[in-house]
């Protein structure tokens, strides 16, 4: 659990979703709004969620639809420009996705100094935007190379709108990951907002060892206590928003609901 704790600072963390709006180059990025329009809503979402008390935020391109394996370099230089223009506004620590590259990911984080980036970074997987082959031994190259050693990776196993092509089991997918170095590990649900089963996360615990694993789509107000009650952190998004709608901006008072929930869920004793 240490990079959970060396990040966070807190057992059971809830990290939750910035969704920027479309970036340039993209079908839904609005023009005339332009980096204007991406970062005012992004404050807004981005301060909502502070106030609310979460632990962690994570900037992602949701809005980004269809998704690419590789982005285009306006992607990475959108998003390391939104957040740089927030940078002193952010008061929690903070990572970074860029859906669906890796490589573009760890660059925005790298210049932006975010703690961690969440991507697909083992296995191999047929999925919705292709085949995912991702490339951990030259990531970790790169990311040494770039100075960026210090970046945690999250490592999302079950990856939304995909299927792993080997079938492996989920735990040795875990205990997989875990042996190559990554510093967390995420399970995920079919698609953003849908639920985690519950089986993926025991076997993920069963063969992370020591690393931790978190929730990573899905997570709701009615499930966050059992979910906790196996996982040890978790990627909240979709329910924190204004009629638990993805698209949609946060809602303070279900983001506030969710802090609270979370809270009574580390207080609560461990089995056994």
């Amino acid at each position: 659990m240490d990079a959970l704790r060396r990040i966070f600072g807190v057992d059971g963390p809830l990290v939750a979703m910035c969704h920027l709006l479309a970036l340039p180059g993209r079908p839904r990025h609005d023009a005339e709004g332009g980096m204007d329009g991406i970062v005012e809503a992004l404050a807004r979402d981005v301060e909502a969620l502070q106030d609310a008390g979460v632990d962690g935020l994570l900037f992602c391109n949701e809005h980004d639809l269809p998704y690419q394996q590789r982005v285009g370099p306006e992607a990475g230089a959108a998003m390391a420009a939104a957040i740089g223009r927030l940078r002193h506004r952010i008061r929690v620590p903070f990572g970074v996705n860029l859906l669906w590259d890796a490589v573009a990911s760890l660059a925005v984080a790298r210049a932006t100094g975010a703690a961690f980036v969440r991507e697909v970074l083992t296995g191999v997987f047929e999925s919705d935007m292709g085949l995912l082959t991702p490339d951990l031994g030259s990531l970790a190259g790169y990311r040494h190379a770039i100075g960026a050693d210090d970046v945690a990776l999250f490592a999302n196993i079950t990856p939304e709108f995909s299927r792993s092509v080997s079938d492996r089991p989920v735990a040795d997918r875990a205990r997989g990951a875990a042996y190559l170095g990554v510093d967390a590990i995420l399970v995920s649900g079919a698609q953003a907002g849908l639920s985690v089963a519950m089986d993926d996360l025991r076997m993920a615990k069963e063969g992370a060892g020591d690393r931790p694993v978190l929730a990573n789509t899905g997570v709701n107000h009615d499930n966050v206590s059992d979910i906790l009650a196996v996982a040890d952190g978790v990627i909240v998004g979709t329910s924190l928003k204004r009629e638990g709608d993805t698209w949609n901006p946060v809602d303070p008072d279900r983001a506030a609901r969710m802090v609270r929930l979370v809270a009574d869920a580390r207080r609560r004793p461990a089995a056994g």
